[in-house]
């Protein structure tokens, strides 16, 4: 609708601090009478052109420490399931993929959430896809035929070029919000700030 404010939410699936903000996202967006529009990416390629070959939660373990603490506290707080998911970070290609599926449907908030749910509520491989068929199934998808479509050419280079324009636009890590007048918020704590922002 022409004239309302909206946000991009930039989330990787293997981000810790993603969990609670794609639960939050969409009861603050509608209070505040803002859009969201959901962008799933991969941050490997990013880390990667900044020299890392690992999450940095794992390069700087004192800092991961203090992650895992942080969000245990923070899902607490939320009332939200929390597990630390093993391994750490999570292979999220596949269920990045069948996110820019799900996306163009209906169902595709319920199905980005319930991965993060299963990863890091229920401490699911997300990698392994029958894990991402669950979600799917649960969700009363076509788990195999969801699958096969996420797998198409045209899809894995979608979610190439998705991650291209993060990059771009100059996101770094992941959650992100960006607005539409090129303002960058960074981190969970950051979601209703830019929210305000967006609205100005």
């Amino acid at each position: 609708m022409s004239g309302t404010a909206t946000i991009d939410f930039w989330f990787e699936f293997a981000s810790t601090y993603s969990y609670p903000a794609a639960m939050r996202i969409g009861a603050l967006a509608q209070a505040s009478g803002v859009q969201v529009r959901w962008r799933p990416f991969l941050l490997g390629p990013i880390f990667k052109a900044q020299g890392w070959d690992n999450s940095p939660f794992n390069i700087y373990p004192v800092k991961g420490r203090y992650m895992w603490r942080d969000l245990e506290r923070i899902c607490a707080a939320l009332d939200l399931p929390f597990t630390q998911p093993v391994p750490f970070p999570q292979n999220t290609v596949l269920a990045a993929r069948v996110a820019l599926i799900a996306l163009a449907q209906p169902w595709g908030k319920s199905f980005c959430q319930a991965v993060y749910r299963a990863e890091f509520g229920s401490g699911r491989n997300i990698g392994e896809p029958t894990a991402i068929a669950d979600v799917l199934t649960g969700l009363g998808q076509d788990a195999q035929a969801v699958l096969q479509r996420a797998q198409m050419d045209g899809n894995k280079n979608a979610l190439r070029v998705q991650t291209e324009e993060a990059q771009r636009l100059g996101i770094f890590g992941a959650p992100s919000f960006f607005t539409t007048d090129g303002e960058l918020f960074w981190g969970n704590d950051r979601l209703e700030a830019a929210l305000a922002w967006a609205k100005r």
